[in-house]
């Protein structure tokens, strides 16, 4: 049997490199783009600034949550050790190399930092297989399956920026990938996460095991996700989101999260797992009334408020439960998830205010900083150090 890795506790798990590196590059990206839009700097020249922008949120910030969480749930379910050490150092590098590469586009060219840029998620693919396989895990694979769609995506990202055209295609795959994982993980760890909590504090209210209704609105959403992808305006689209979107809510109010309201480490995967169902409903409206709603208002509800508030959800949760705190948000974490609320509703609202655009993104972007600066306030020490030994 191998050793327990006991060396410098950053590298000890998945989850300590990616999801510090993660939050550091919200705030860096956010950064970066603010003062690209005002004019300060150039970003990504030969790649453009605002598909700069696109892909990092898409594939850089979202990438490393991913990676993080897998290879710290992958242990979980096939028994095996973590991947730490040289080889978990070896993917992070692969990971900020493919950052600074897009930050350097005018000195080493376009095309190197797609080549550095698409090695990562394939890389991390790879890794998880093994593991899984080794473990004879095969129940897990569909989310692995997203994560090769995610890298995929990346690649064909990068293809529609070269040709010289909007990545809407692969944009559109990529979240649909993500949006897939959340239904699919973020289905699993809400009711769980949910139960345990409930059990814990004896309420008799409990979430509902996993039934047809949760079937029905995986099999509509992913319909529709998929007839999104290849037909976005269709009128068939907007009827499978509304379909999709009341089968999220109902599968949704099935994990009883209004009785979980009082631990908000419970409480935040519910808030932003109700951005799925609201995503699809925001899409369907500017698919069936054009021009009454923005079409990127669908996007971001998506990628700003689901994205957004599961993956800060699963960040503070993993990272207190791993590193031996208690399961319980401080004062601090609340503000975290309070500063991405408003970071999604502003910048949803921001496409059906045109004279006021400018400064609500602004305000968007100045929340999501703030949530994640404040992340790393009380969370990089606990990634950073060793384990809390409990008394």
């Amino acid at each position: 049997m191998k050793a327990r890795y006991a060396g410098l506790p950053l590298l000890s798990y998945g989850f300590r490199p990616f999801f510090l590196g993660a939050a550091l590059w919200a705030v860096l990206a956010m950064l970066l783009w603010i003062g690209s839009l005002a004019g300060f700097w150039q970003l990504a020249p030969g790649y453009g600034a605002l598909a700069w922008h696109a892909h990092e949120m898409l594939f850089g910030y979202t990438s490393a949550v991913v990676a993080g969480f897998l290879l710290t749930a992958v242990p979980n379910w096939t028994g095996r050790l973590p991947v730490a050490g040289w080889r978990l150092a070896l993917l992070f590098s692969l990971w900020v190399f493919a950052r600074m590469a897009f930050l350097a586009t005018g000195g080493i060219g376009v095309l190197p930092a797609i080549l550095i840029d698409s090695l990562f998620l394939p890389c991390l693919l790879v890794v998880m297989a093994r593991e899984i396989m080794a473990g004879r895990n095969w129940r897990n694979l569909p989310p692995l399956i997203l994560v090769g769609l995610l890298g995929a995506a990346n690649i064909g990202f990068h293809t529609e920026v070269l040709i010289g055209g909007a990545p809407d295609i692969a944009t559109r795959v990529a979240v649909a990938a993500l949006i897939g994982l959340i239904m699919l993980i973020g289905g699993r760890i809400t009711p769980s996460f949910t139960h345990s909590w409930l059990l814990r504090t004896g309420s008799p209210h409990l979430p509902a095991a996993f039934g047809l209704i949760d079937k029905l609105a995986l099999i509509a959403s992913g319909l529709a996700l998929v007839l999104w992808i290849v037909a976005p305006t269709m009128l068939a689209t907007g009827i499978l989101f509304l379909a999709a979107a009341a089968a999220q809510v109902g599968r949704l109010w099935r994990w009883g999260g209004v009785h979980a309201r009082r631990e908000p480490l419970v409480l935040i995967l519910h808030l932003g797992y109700a951005f799925v169902p609201l995503g699809f409903l925001l899409g369907a409206a500017s698919i069936l009334f054009p021009g009454t709603l923005a079409g990127t208002a669908a996007l971001h509800a998506w990628t700003v408020g689901a994205v957004g508030l599961m993956t800060l959800g699963v960040m503070t949760r993993a990272t207190r439960g791993h590193t031996g705190r208690d399961l319980t948000a401080s004062k601090c974490t609340v503000a975290i998830y309070a500063a991405m609320i408003a970071a999604a509703l502003l910048r949803i609202a921001a496409g059906a205010f045109p004279q006021s655009y400018m400064v609500m993104l602004e305000a968007a972007g100045a929340a999501w900083i703030t949530a994640f600066a404040l992340f790393l306030f009380e969370y990089a020490p606990m990634l950073l150090g060793p384990r809390a030994e409990r008394s």
